[in-house]
């Protein structure tokens, strides 16, 4: 039996689900339950300004066997079909199913409800928003997710694929040891750049926080305005965006590259707060929230995440935004292993055909270590 979500108690219930559900898995992180909850709560989560929300539950002789949602975001039915969205697309996600049968009947309701509400395409899974987990795991099963990444089940995939869905991006994240410093032709191209004086690379400053997230949102906006599975911010979603983010901000980790002045691009990163949150098990209570804030005051890590950067467009494709973007990784990476001593850098996620972070990625010397598959369906 499915039935729609409809009271604080069941959305609870669709939270806890998860952690009984992940607990076998020795690499699932379990995210802090408050947190988990905000994000399918309107009125916390500013997703739900633009979009219509509907949670399922499915339940089998009175037990909780799987959860989904089925969603419709109303800026990416605004957008280019182009770029992978646009009129009639909807989306289902936070999927999890005791088995293929309880998946079937999820994935059927939510389908159903797209339909009646006018959508003719599904794009899945998005949890909820394509800047939150993105993407069933296809790869890369073997090792515990970054700072909001997704980490889901094997056996989901095939039972996508055998409802209709077919893989239509692939988005990848790139590892790298950082304890050594890149080949000596990147070297060169970082010497060269710390030598023009047109080029000034810079930490974020924190006390103009509001101030900076608003900069480094507009070069996100400008930057990624073409890119596939693109949705702008809202300004509401900005500041929520800023006051998640600001616990775990430190300002030597998030470079502003200058030129000539103007900035014109970023690097964010941040320490891997999976790595304090693992043994947590999504509890702050009784003495778990001690050990966090003890943690935030100074994270030492083993994994530094590059969650988002960007290069205006105007300079797009050319050798100044790669060498900007050299250098911001150059910097971060001499930060990040002297005073947080970090050893290991994750990059992503990137789209599989973005040429250009691409080469970046291959020419440090990363290489792919997990990768999210989007599913497509007519209704």
């Amino acid at each position: 039996m499915i039935v729609p979500v409809t009271t604080k108690a069941e959305r609870e219930t669709f939270v806890d689900l998860a952690y009984r559900l992940g607990r076998s898995d020795p690499n699932w992180v379990p995210p802090l339950r408050m947190e988990a909850l905000e994000l399918i709560t309107p009125g916390k989560n500013p997703f739900f300004e633009h979009a219509d929300v509907q949670l399922f539950l499915a339940k089998r002789g009175g037990a909780v066997v799987g959860r989904i949602s089925a969603h419709i975001d109303h800026l990416a039915t605004a957008m280019n079909p182009v770029q992978g969205f646009g009129p009639g697309t909807g989306n289902w996600g936070l999927f999890e199913a005791e088995d293929e049968e309880v998946a079937d009947a999820l994935i059927r309701t939510a389908e159903d409800w797209l339909r009646a509400k006018g959508m003719t395409r599904v794009l899945a899974p998005l949890s909820m928003s394509i800047w939150e987990e993105p993407g069933q795991l296809v790869r890369g099963h073997d090792h515990p997710p970054t700072v909001m990444m997704g980490h889901q089940p094997a056996h989901y995939q095939p039972w996508f694929e055998a409802r209709g869905y077919v893989g239509v991006k692939n988005l990848m994240t790139y590892e790298l040891d950082i304890t050594t410093g890149f080949p000596p032709l990147i070297q060169r191209i970082i010497q060269s750049g710390e030598k023009n004086a047109r080029i000034r690379i810079r930490n974020v400053d924190k006390s103009r926080f509001d101030e900076e997230a608003a900069l480094i949102l507009d070069i996100l906006n400008d930057a990624w305005s073409d890119n596939w599975g693109y949705v702008p911010f809202t300004d509401t979603e900005i500041a929520y965006a800023g006051k998640k983010f600001k616990p775990i901000v430190r300002e030597d980790l998030i470079m502003v590259a200058e030129y000539d002045g103007e900035p014109v691009a970023f690097m964010m990163t941040l320490p891997d707060l999976n790595e304090a949150l693992k043994p947590m098990e999504g509890k702050l209570l009784p003495f778990n929230w001690l050990k966090l804030l003890l943690w935030l005051r100074n994270p030492q890590v083993r994994t530094m995440r590059v969650p988002l950067m960007g290069v205006r467009k105007k300079l797009q494709s050319s050798r100044l935004a790669s060498q900007l973007a050299f250098m911001m990784i150059e910097f971060i990476r001499r930060n990040a292993v002297s005073r947080y001593g970090a050893s290991r850098g994750e990059i992503g996620w990137i789209l599989e055909d973005n040429q250009g972070m691409v080469a970046i990625a291959d020419a440090i010397d990363s290489h792919v270590n997990k990768e999210y598959r989007i599913y497509a369906k007519p209704l």
